[in-house]
């Protein structure tokens, strides 16, 4: 052989060893050189059920977190009509421009897991305020919602000491949270003479969430208690039972923080309140998923859930409560 042609067949091996070594798999895997690494970032996301002011405590929490974790940037996308064809859409819409994690409250779990189990396999998938434990999400992040409930139906038996008739309202009962919070409201509940008639549903819609509580109170004349399982449905029964005067009669008990919620537990209007804490679903979410996408997988738990305590929110407590939330929410 001569030695040029010697020196190219080195060449040439030497060319296809390389070639041959970039194309295993996993080589360009290793720790450091996957989405944040070489000086990129983690492009997260937290994706809301719904549009109520819930959400904006969320939000500042993925902001906290934004500033304090080197190498993330954090999209919040908001649904339009808190429905799980437009949540799809949204997710469609961060998987096409490259998102490496998501945070969801998936509005209707069991339906949406095919949806889920697709983002998995383009992007870690974090579950926040409503579980999806059939889905191949990596951890839910949010409220032991049969622990919560069972703490409102404790308000329920405080306010109503002789029992009575209640009616529960909320968006929609396929929701794991909604499932789950009237899950422990029943157990609270059981031996006790309270009563619940049934569950009014209102697919988010405000308006129609005031109708189901003012066409309970006509319907149901003798009706001593009603239970809003989620944020805005506290309001909502106060607007109706104010327009029928018998805010002395109904005794109301809430979930979450809105303001009109924790103004009708100042004036006593509404009993109590259970709230949640979104600012952690927030920072915890983004927090969990930056690590995770950094290789440290002993942040997820073996039970895959991270259960965030929820309050007891009573007519003693709202104040000081009101401006701890309101500090959350950039507020004077």
């Amino acid at each position: 052989m001569r030695p040029e042609k010697s020196i190219r067949s080195l060449v040439c091996l030497f060319v296809f060893t390389l070639l041959l070594g970039g194309c295993q798999p996993g080589a360009n895997n290793s720790a450091g050189t996957g989405p944040g690494g070489g000086g990129g970032k983690h492009k997260l996301a937290f994706v809301t059920n719904n549009a109520s002011d819930f959400w904006t405590i969320a939000r500042k929490g993925t902001e906290k977190a934004q500033a304090d974790i080197p190498g993330i940037e954090v999209e919040f996308r908001i649904p339009s009509d808190g429905t799980a064809a437009e949540q799809q859409r949204v997710v469609d819409d961060l998987l096409a421009k490259g998102v490496h994690g998501i945070a969801i409250s998936p509005v209707d779990p069991a339906n949406q897991t095919p949806m889920l189990n697709r983002a998995a396999s383009q992007a870690l998938v974090v579950t926040q305020d409503s579980d999806a434990p059939n889905s191949n999400r990596v951890c839910y992040i949010g409220t032991d919602n049969v622990a919560a409930g069972r703490q409102a139906g404790q308000l329920v038996k405080e306010a109503l000491p002789n029992g009575g008739k209640i009616m529960v309202f909320v968006g929609v009962l396929d929701a794991a949270n909604a499932q789950q919070r009237y899950q422990g409201l029943k157990e609270a509940l059981q031996g006790s003479n309270v009563s619940i008639i049934d569950v009014r549903t209102d697919n988010t819609d405000r308006v129609r969430a005031k109708s189901n509580a003012s066409d309970t109170l006509v319907n149901f004349p003798d009706i001593a208690g009603m239970v809003g399982l989620w944020s805005y449905n506290g309001p909502a029964i106060l607007s109706a039972v104010r327009e029928a005067n018998k805010t002395d009669k109904v005794k109301i008990i809430a979930f979450d923080e809105e303001d009109e919620t924790l103004t009708g537990i100042k004036n006593g209007a509404i009993f109590a309140t259970v709230v949640q804490q979104p600012f952690e679903f927030g920072y915890r979410s983004m927090e969990l998923m930056a690590k995770y996408l950094n290789g440290d997988k002993s942040v997820v738990p073996a039970s895959k859930q991270i259960f965030v305590p929820t309050l007891a929110i009573k007519k003693a407590d709202v104040e000081a409560f009101q401006k701890k939330i309101n500090q959350l929410r950039g507020r004077s």
